[in-house]
């Protein structure tokens, strides 16, 4: 069917019959083609031109659908009260996964408003202004939010034919994105929860655009002289090679996210406490005290409020404004400094005084991590002063070590209190941030931390938030939850459309009622009794 017609020649919309007979020619195409004989070709080729035949099949299916809801739709209940009139019948195409179809319906127009109006039909169903299928925006997205921008476009083209572009496939991820948070505030309480909370924050950075490079990635594009692309911009190549990264350089423009996992641990009747239960993640570009807040926010909403008799277990890495933020929120909460952190300051130090590799250097770090799991960190704190004093403070050669020395004493000396490991080991509970770890490799460094890749904040944030809720397996109830509040949008009049060009302002803790804190006590309450 032609798009293109004359402004004199109206496209008229097709009768339910006439595109019943296509589909029927088009089953009778394709059992043909199944049951003629094809002479030399492979299964291969044959296949390929069988989708694309089904897939023209899906298309008419579509049309039918759409055709048979337009001529079956009531307008006379909504022109009753006077003030709409019924305009012209207007074609529209959208893509669907199949491919695009053509479908027709009415415009009304609204009385006392001139040129103001709405497609009913379009409404009724929800299909938005965005000119994609509900179906093809899920899947995009979807993809978008476990590979790159034009990875995801790959995979739907090698599925369905057609992808929609890059382009298209970002400004749905803006759009979409920025419903997240209120999903995530939303969501009900967890069931079969455990009887005590563990909360571990980290942090990790993303590569972020530097002035320079966004300056030249929005300004115009020059001509290509070079005749092929080995030759172009080789003086720029050959000039850049001067200033390469010094070894062991590692800076990458990074703009810090801050992850909280929260879950629940439950013990069994082996005496021994299991989880992870209701594994929840979520992160943000945000200030740390908009995260911190959301993990208060979250725990109420779970039954753990401020005031709680319940086990609230925190673990971090030894950040400071971590401790301080989270012991605020949870006054009662116990903490834990990540193990591992400690251990790896450990051998740091020790290779300075032993060879590395050597049974010297393993006693040594063996001996010092004991008295950790045996609660006695404030004797390796006094270990290490003893060995700081071992050591000249004017010799160049104890420099190192002394520098070394002196960092570990002074990052052990004002966590001592996170440090109970014998007893926090006999409680069962956790004492290593191994859950956070993984989740700032899998969130954040397997999708946004990929060579070459460079991020806005502003833009990322929503990918990052579409990410986290895919990855806890909230993706389907995040977009059936989305999708009824476009509908009801619509049905209230609103023209919606979910592209998004510009992305939303970064959250900052003046976006949250922060008073709201004190009402934990309410929230908690609730949650209980849901």
């Amino acid at each position: 069917m032609s798009k293109k017609t004359s402004k004199k020649e109206k496209e008229l919309m097709p009768s339910v019959v006439t595109i019943e007979q296509k589909i029927r020619e088009q089953v009778d195409a394709i059992i043909d083609f199944c049951t003629d004989e094809q002479g030399t070709e492979n299964f291969f080729t044959l296949e390929q031109k069988l989708r694309v035949q089904i897939f023209q099949l899906g298309c008419l299916f579509l049309q039918l659908l759409l055709i048979s809801l337009q001529e079956k739709f009531d307008y006379s209940t909504l022109l009753q009260g006077g003030l709409y009139y019924l305009g012209e019948n207007v074609p529209r195409t959208i893509k669907t996964i199949y491919g695009e179809v053509r479908y027709w319906r009415n415009y009304v127009t609204i009385k006392d408003h001139k040129g103001c109006g709405f497609y009913p039909l379009d409404r009724t169903i929800g299909l938005t202004k965005d000119g994609f299928s509900p179906l093809v925006m899920n899947l995009a997205v979807k993809l978008a939010t476990r590979v790159s921008f034009s990875v995801s476009a790959l995979l739907f083209t090698c599925f369905y034919g057609w992808s929609p572009s890059t382009e298209a496939t970002e400004a749905l991820v803006l759009g979409m994105g920025r419903d997240a948070d209120a999903f995530m505030e939303q969501t009900g309480v967890p069931e079969a929860d455990g009887e005590i909370l563990v909360i571990e924050v980290d942090g990790k950075a993303t590569p972020t655009a530097k002035e320079d490079e966004l300056k030249k990635r929005r300004g115009k594009r020059k001509k290509k002289r070079s005749c092929c692309q080995r030759h172009r911009n080789k003086h720029k190549r050959q000039r850049r090679c001067k200033n390469r990264r010094q070894k062991g350089d590692t800076r990458k423009n990074g703009r810090s996210i801050t992850l909280v996992v929260m879950y629940t641990l439950k013990k069994g009747k082996d005496g021994k406490l299991h989880g992870p239960l209701n594994k929840k993640v979520w992160g943000s570009y945000a200030p740390r005290k908009v995260m911190l807040d959301w993990a208060r926010r979250q725990a109420a909403k779970r039954g753990f409020p401020s005031d709680t008799d319940k086990r609230i277990h925190c673990v971090i890495d030894g950040e400071k404004c971590l401790y301080d933020g989270l012991s605020q929120l949870f006054p009662n909460a116990t903490f834990a400094l990540d193990i591992r952190h400690v251990e790896e300051k450990i051998w740091k130090v020790g290779r300075l005084f032993h060879e590395k590799g050597s049974k010297e250097l393993a006693q040594w770090v063996e001996e010092k991590t004991e008295l950790l799991y045996s609660g006695q960190a404030s004797v390796l704190l006094d270990d290490v002063k003893t060995r700081k004093n071992t050591l000249s403070a004017r010799a160049k050669r104890d420099t190192r070590k002394r520098d070394a020395v002196e960092k570990l004493i002074n990052y052990i000396e004002p966590r001592l209190t996170m440090m109970q490991y014998k007893k926090l080991i006999e409680e069962d509970v956790v004492i290593a941030s191994g859950i956070v770890e993984g989740a700032a490799r899998y969130v954040v460094g397997e999708r946004m931390d990929c060579s070459g890749m460079r991020w806005i904040p502003e833009r990322a944030e929503a990918l990052l938030r579409l990410r986290c809720i895919e990855l806890n397996g909230d993706w389907d109830h995040f977009f059936e939850w989305g999708y009824k509040g476009w509908m009801e949008k619509m049905n209230q009049g609103e023209r919606i459309i979910i592209r998004q060009e510009k992305p939303d302002e970064l959250p900052d803790i003046t976006s949250f009622n922060t008073s709201a804190i004190a009402d934990n006590q309410e929230v908690g309450e609730l949650a209980d009794a849901a």
